[in-house]
């Protein structure tokens, strides 16, 4: 084990040399001037998403045992440190640099930042610094993999997700983000449209949670049909309201700007989660369960999600619709896993996945101008298409990245280790301390 550390730490210290020694970077194409409104904006708008990974940190870690609450936390809260690095090194440059063949960008286009600068870029970054815009998705890159954990918690080695984690960002969420927002990736220039992320985010999320629950199989009180009581109910309160509020900047933030459709999105996002949390509870009392602030603010995160890829495109009532629908579709989801022997922990394919699916359909439906309702196949087809074929990349491709971490170092914790919970046998920690 120590090896791993030792490697780990060889590496990032020969990245922080390298990057001491290399001068300063010119622009490698300049845009126009910068908008001192649209700047303000999307500054506020990246420090708005970044919080959002330590409010997935409350939320995840509110819901799982008393003896996982720190490891659950710290594997969302790492992704701040861990994919920050990776992402000036090489992973904008896979996400945004210049096109292979629609699918990946050249790995030195921007490698270390390379011309990542204060001025603008008149594809990626017309308005604002090109920096700014480079750090405003590096957010995006940051919650992605946080994502995926709540699926294997209270079972998984750290040292072995570190590695999950930046082979995912570099092998699935960067083709992901080049295909789907890069002016020249292959799924935007057939018409697939995610104004926020429901593709890249949430359905890779999804589906790369599905994967990592089938590998790593059902804990020890899953087996054992223990009842899963959460540690603490008002840290998942904590978490949902960091969540809604970061995500204004997610949504709202991917305008680009301080401007009309940044407004929208503004207002479809608030009022998709509030009719996702009240679906929720709805829904619950319909099937005789009790209303609680748990499905409360688990729906208000499924209209969030839900929201995301359309949030610029649809009116603020179709948003309650989203909200509603997307919500009591992954309530009866969340059911008909219980009622299997799928062990992902937190609902987070049910939750985010499927959610991010409903999302995606949704928008080829209500599209301003393109969507179905609007006379116009073309986009629905094409979402289809993405749908299948973002579901196949990403379940496929990220289960074999679990299997090739696992033939390098398990993946799973020891049984006696899981017994004696994560905080306490990965981290030396635990809320149970006196």
């Amino acid at each position: 084990m120590s090896k791993f550390w030792s490697i780990s730490l060889f590496i990032l210290i020969i990245v922080s040399i390298y990057g001491s020694i290399v001068p300063a970077p010119a622009a490698l194409i300049k845009g126009g001037p910068i908008s001192s409104a649209d700047t303000a904006w999307m500054l506020t708008s990246t420090a708005l998403v970044l919080l959002m990974t330590p409010g997935l940190s409350f939320f995840y870690g509110g819901m799982v045992s008393p003896k996982n609450v720190i490891s659950t936390m710290l594997q969302s809260f790492i992704c701040m440190g861990v994919i920050s690095v990776l992402w000036v090194v090489v992973g904008f440059s896979l996400a945004f640099g210049d096109s292979i063949g629609g699918i990946i960008g050249n790995p030195f286009t921007f490698f270390l930042f390379r011309g990542v600068t204060g001025e603008t870029h008149p594809a990626l970054a017309p308005t604002i610094p090109l920096v700014l815009f480079a750090f405003f998705q590096l957010k995006f890159a940051i919650i992605t993999p946080a994502l995926i954990t709540g699926s294997f918690a209270e079972r998984v080695k750290f040292s072995s997700y570190l590695i999950f984690i930046v082979l995912f960002s570099l092998f699935i969420y960067a083709p992901l983000a080049h295909m789907t927002w890069h002016p020249d990736g292959i799924l935007r220039k057939l018409g697939v449209l995610d104004f926020a992320g429901g593709t890249v985010v949430h359905m890779s999320a999804g589906f790369a949670a599905l994967a990592g629950a089938l590998f790593l199989g059902r804990r020890k009180s899953h087996l054992e049909n223990e009842k899963h009581v959460p540690a603490n109910i008002p840290f998942v309160l904590l978490g949902t309201g960091l969540l809604w509020f970061g995500w204004f900047g997610f949504n709202a933030g991917s305008a680009m700007g301080a401007n009309a459709l940044a407004s929208l999105a503004f207002g479809t996002t608030n009022t998709a989660s509030a009719a996702g949390a009240m679906a929720w509870i709805f829904f619950d009392g319909v099937m005789k369960r009790k209303p609680s602030a748990l499905g409360a603010c688990i729906g208000a995160v499924i209209g969030l999600v839900a929201i995301t890829p359309a949030a610029g495109y649809v009116t603020i009532g179709q948003s309650i619709f989203f909200g509603t629908f997307a919500s009591i579709v992954s309530n009866i989801f969340v059911s008909l896993k219980s009622k299997t022997s799928l062990d992902d922990t937190l609902d987070v394919f049910p939750c985010h996945g499927v959610g991010g699916i409903v999302g995606m359909l949704l928008t080829a439906v209500f599209a301003k101008d393109v969507g179905l309702i609007f006379g116009h196949f073309h986009t629905f087809k094409m979402h289809l298409l993405a749908l299948v074929v973002v579901a196949i990349f990403t379940f496929g491709g990220s289960y074999l990245l679990y299997l090739i971490v696992d033939k390098i170092m398990p993946l799973r914790v020891a049984g006696e280790h899981e017994e004696e919970g994560l905080d306490v046998s990965q981290h030396g920690e635990s809320v149970l301390q006196s």
